[in-house]
């Protein structure tokens, strides 16, 4: 599924098509349970056509429409579910994990170390407070290792052009991906206008760096879970997020697998929130996910057990 998202929507339209795609998205599911039909071809098409046929460029529906940070990250291979062939050990999984530090109390010290961590174990970026992420990019200049900042981080409770504003110093100061907290309690007002302006407003300030949605799973219901992935894709985001890591409850097999039929293969998703073990990472990859945020990643790739909690 790909919506393209239009210039101007008034609230109530966008009420009106989320709640259309929630619709839509649920009998699929249910039908991919049941066995009955391909997802791809459980809703109704439009006009008697085939469902992979229907075009809407007046609203954010249409599947052959994809916006530029969906797009990005299939050029970039960003969405890429993760081979199980690939996994045949433990270090197998450092190319997939987010190397996290996101405590209020982080020193610099303890930011420098977590780079030198990732680049003796090769994992895919650090991920640290948008306070941090200069000192990070500058500690992992000329090596593959990418530096990530979070926004509206934890709770996602402040303006969009806020967000953005923060979005934008990240950037300059090195972050080259982005992990924005939705408006949790406008998603589940249904403030579903609000939403989406949110995530384009942080879309748009990063671009071309890719932005990840943290929709904080444990604190949704299914529905509201698929409206978030929905608006998430619809406003060109590269990935939807599980979790903060700061909630009472953090990933699961179940969400990364909802979340993963939501967006389809062309948007990736980070399971983070509660990944300690290598058994942990397997399930979250065999669910869908193909970007794991840790804390606990040297004792991911080293087969241990961490009591971390992000």
């Amino acid at each position: 599924m790909g919506w393209a998202t239009p210039t101007l929507l008034m609230a109530d339209d966008v009420s009106r098509i989320v709640d259309e795609i929630t619709d839509r998205v649920r009998r699929r599911l249910d039908a991919l349970k049941a066995g009955t039909e391909e997802p791809c071809t459980a809703s109704p098409a439009k006009n008697g056509a085939p469902a992979s046929e229907e075009c809407a460029p007046s609203c954010f529906q249409c599947p052959n429409h994809d916006t530029c940070g969906t797009s990005l990250s299939v050029r970039n291979g960003l969405a890429s579910r993760v081979s199980p062939d690939r996994l045949r050990t433990s270090q197998d999984i450092a190319p997939f994990i987010d190397h996290t530090l996101l405590k209020p109390e982080a020193t610099r010290d303890e930011v420098l170390k977590l780079c030198e961590e990732a680049r003796k174990y090769g994992f895919a970026t650090v991920c640290v407070n948008a306070i941090n992420v200069g000192t990070a990019a500058r500690a992992l200049h000329g090596s593959s290792v990418v530096p990530i900042a979070v926004v509206g981080f934890p709770l996602g409770a402040t303006v969009a052009s806020a967000k953005a504003f923060e979005t934008r110093e990240a950037v300059r100061c090195g972050a080259k991906e982005i992990d924005m907290v939705v408006n949790i309690g406008a998603l589940k007002s249904k403030d579903y206008a609000l939403v989406l302006h949110d995530i384009q407003a942080v879309v748009n300030a990063a671009k071309p760096v890719p932005v990840k949605v943290i929709l904080e799973t444990s604190q949704l219901t299914d529905d509201e879970k698929i409206v978030g992935c929905a608006l998430s894709k619809s406003a060109g985001a590269a990935f939807v997020k599980t979790s903060t890591g700061f909630a009472k409850g953090g990933a699961t097999a179940e969400d990364v697998a909802l979340m993963r039929r939501i967006v389809g293969e062309d948007v990736g998703v980070k399971a983070s929130g509660g990944v300690r073990s290598t058994e942990d990472a397997m399930k979250m990859f065999a669910a869908g996910a193909n970007r794991i945020g840790a804390s606990a990643s040297i004792a991911i790739v080293m087969g241990t057990k961490s009591d971390s909690k992000y």
